[in-house]
């Protein structure tokens, strides 16, 4: 994941990839809803401070927890 950059992270996303990571101690499911519109589901809770079980994000938000991603997986739903 390191040496992927984020406009190559979201043409994945664009080919219909589903994203699982990890971001502030917990486990998030992050897929393409529309253009510019992507939806963020809480998969584990690891951390005490408890986050929204499932948000709309936008791109620019995306882009900028991008750098803080860790235990990047993608799943491909046919």
């Amino acid at each position: 994941m390191k040496d992927q950059t984020f406009d190559e992270f979201e043409e994945i996303l664009n080919q219909g990839y589903q994203v699982y990571f990890t971001y502030l101690e917990n486990r998030y499911l992050v897929f393409k809803t529309n253009d510019n519109c992507y939806t963020k589901k809480l998969v584990y809770q690891g951390s005490k401070n408890p986050p929204a079980k499932m948000a709309m994000i936008t791109k620019k938000y995306l882009s900028e927890i991008y750098s803080f991603m860790e235990e990047v997986e993608y799943k491909y739903e046919t």
